[in-house]
């Protein structure tokens, strides 16, 4: 049975595999504190429909509350492990079931297995407090098996720890015109393509938010990512299928096994 993706932009995608669907890192406003909106419309409501939700890791531009709010009651939400005391706001949300998981667990939802797996990237809700939190990626078994890598940057357990996946949604930019090793650009997305050799890629997390006032910084950094990990995965993973979306797009993954 075919699995559908759809990238809504930066970090927010909709993974439908056996009949369930999976929402990532919700974020559903056009504007958030000193970042715009630049490329794309606000995802529709029909963006906020889910079985279950999966949140990565707490900074607001992934574990945003008000976009949380939207779904519909009895919504499954994952987050990661120490969520609720950094976060007070998601005590609020009572009509949502949420777990907290931490790499390693496994969720079952219907037919579908959630692993949670590590991501190399600080996880706390900054600016705010000394909680910690892990930030998370997720592995969705159906008929597929999907990897949602949140943000990270690379590391040494990638592969062991995602282990063989079908389809990857990598992050391969920011919102930012400057990226640390806890992020993948196009360069580093594309090693991480190389090892984990899925059989379909989709770039996220880029050339949807800006910060305002900075439209002249850089702005390559905005507009060129998904191109240039395009260009770069076909060097590095030729085997891999590379889909570069525009926003609200989907594509279908066919597995055969």
């Amino acid at each position: 049975m075919p699995v559908e993706l759809t990238w809504w932009g930066h970090a927010t995608c909709t993974v439908e595999d056996s009949d369930i669907r999976v929402l990532t890192d919700p974020l559903f406003v056009r504007r958030l504190a000193h970042l715009r909106r630049r490329r794309g419309a606000v995802p529709p409501p029909d963006a906020w429909r889910a079985d279950v939700a999966l949140v990565s890791h707490l900074h607001a531009d992934h574990l945003h509350v008000p976009s949380l709010a939207r779904l519909a009651p009895g919504t499954r939400l994952l987050v990661p492990r120490g969520a609720r005391r950094a976060v007070p706001g998601l005590r609020r949300l009572g009509h949502l079931k949420l777990t907290e998981v931490a790499p390693g667990d496994e969720t079952m939802v219907a037919d579908l297995r959630i692993r949670a797996v590590p991501a190399r990237h600080d996880g706390r809700r900054l600016p705010f407090g000394p909680h910690r939190s892990p930030a998370l990626g997720y592995v969705v078994e159906g008929d597929a098996r999907t990897y949602f890598a949140g943000d990270t940057g690379l590391f040494d357990a990638m592969e062991k720890e995602v282990g063989p996946v079908d389809a990857a949604l990598l992050p391969v930019g920011g919102w930012g015109p400057y990226l640390g090793e806890e992020h993948l650009d196009a360069g580093r997305a594309a090693q991480a393509l190389a090892r984990l050799a899925p059989r379909t890629a989709v770039p996220v997390h880029y050339g949807t938010y800006w910060p305002i006032g900075m439209d002249a910084v850089r702005p390559h950094e905005f507009h060129a990512p998904g191109d240039e990990f395009v260009r770069l995965a076909a060097l590095r993973a030729p085997g891999v299928a590379v889909h570069r979306l525009g926003h609200g797009e989907r594509i279908r993954v066919e597995v055969v096994r």
